[in-house]
């Protein structure tokens, strides 16, 4: 059967929205009716090479729907079950996996090379980051789709999949924020909004928002901050001020720039701990000085999918969810179809608005 979808022909090359042909799924394979994808800074990122992609391929890798087909072998989903889709599904059998770090697992991106789907024409396709969520159906391995918990809106649920994973694990994983301490964010887009909603939810006492744009000022303190600062050279002199000149115990690098990852280092405190998630390109060097480093007493890391277990952490978020803590309506900021991916992409280059989220017609 054949249905809508976002093509990348080429790296570097504009969408397409054509029309693909899908398979029924195979052993250990289900299909799935797409509800709503999300756009994610990633998804530039694969277009534009930042990341590698076999290509052609279809992108999207943030999403929800409900299966409608199951293949030889799949047990634990059934018709009609809906689900969020998992891009970096563990293998279980790395190094990695057995230390517990499933978030690192070396084979979770092996089924990006997979052909899943053909053009019309013919044209083999590979999914994007396993998934290829940017299609009215898609067909991936039973791992990539985890049950939705009860509770959820279908919709809303797609944004549990990547941004809300990454930015809730940043603050709760990675930079373990506990409850009285100050944080600070750098960059308001999806993950970003996700991690002040995370940082409120830790019991962040002070939580300072960083954007380029001040556009993002409303939406950052709905989200949580409690102060909001237009990105300078003056920002961690600005932190700094606000934090009794200490700096704020943790920060969190929501952008992959390396201005950003420079600036969010120096508004930590001594002994704080900064957090890069953004994924910034090759060229985004930065640069520190050993004296520095040994005086500062700061813990770098990078954070990657939030150190997050999605088959652990699924079911505390849709907790946070149901109880009001967690506003996934509120990280998203336009609503589009298929055909605004394009333009969400520009946005996103512009620094523009939260979550930009495909809601797709009859999803069921």
């Amino acid at each position: 059967m054949a249905v809508r979808a976002a093509v990348l022909p080429a790296v570097g090359e504009p969408l397409e929205i054509t029309r693909i042909e899908l398979p029924a799924p195979g052993p250990g394979q289900v299909r799935v009716r797409l509800a709503a994808a999300g756009v994610c800074h990633s998804d530039l990122s694969l277009a534009n090479g930042t990341l590698r992609v076999p290509v052609p391929a279809v992108l999207g890798h943030e999403g929800a729907g409900t299966v409608v087909a199951v293949g030889e072998g799949v047990t634990h989903l059934a018709p009609g079950a809906p689900v969020v889709l998992n891009w970096a599904p563990a293998c279980g059998d790395c190094r990695a996996c057995a230390r517990g770090e499933v978030w690192l697992c070396g084979n979770a991106l092996n089924g990006a090379a997979a052909v899943h789907a053909h053009t019309t024409d013919g044209t083999a396709l590979h999914p994007g980051l396993s998934v290829g969520a940017f299609a009215e159906e898609t067909v991936v391995p039973a791992t990539c789709a985890l049950p939705l918990p009860d509770g959820i809106p279908l919709t809303d649920a797609a944004l549990l999949g990547c941004a809300v994973l990454t930015g809730y694990g940043a603050i709760h994983h990675s930079a373990r924020v506990q409850p009285g301490e100050t944080v600070a964010v750098f960059g308001v887009g999806g993950v970003g909004l996700a991690a002040l909603q995370a940082a409120r939810i830790a019991g962040a006492e002070r939580i300072v928002a960083v954007d380029v744009s001040a556009d993002k000022e409303e939406l950052a303190r709905g989200a949580g901050a409690t102060d909001f600062l237009l990105a300078s050279p003056q920002t961690p002199r600005e932190i700094r001020a606000l934090t009794g000149a200490e700096g704020v115990d943790a920060a969190v690098e929501c952008a992959g720039v390396a201005t950003a990852i420079r600036a969010a280092w120096e508004s930590t405190r001594r002994g704080g701990r900064t957090t890069v998630v953004g994924i910034g390109g090759k060229d985004q060097q930065v640069t520190f000085n050993a004296l520095e480093l040994f005086h500062w007493g700061r813990t770098l890391s990078g954070c990657v999918y939030g150190d997050s277990d999605p088959a652990r952490d699924l079911p505390v978020l849709a907790e946070h969810v149901r109880a009001g803590r967690l506003d996934l309506k509120a990280l998203v900021t336009e609503r589009i179809t298929l055909d605004g991916i394009p333009s969400a992409f520009e946005n996103m280059l512009a620094g523009k608005g939260g979550r930009s989220l495909v809601l797709f017609e009859d999803a069921g």
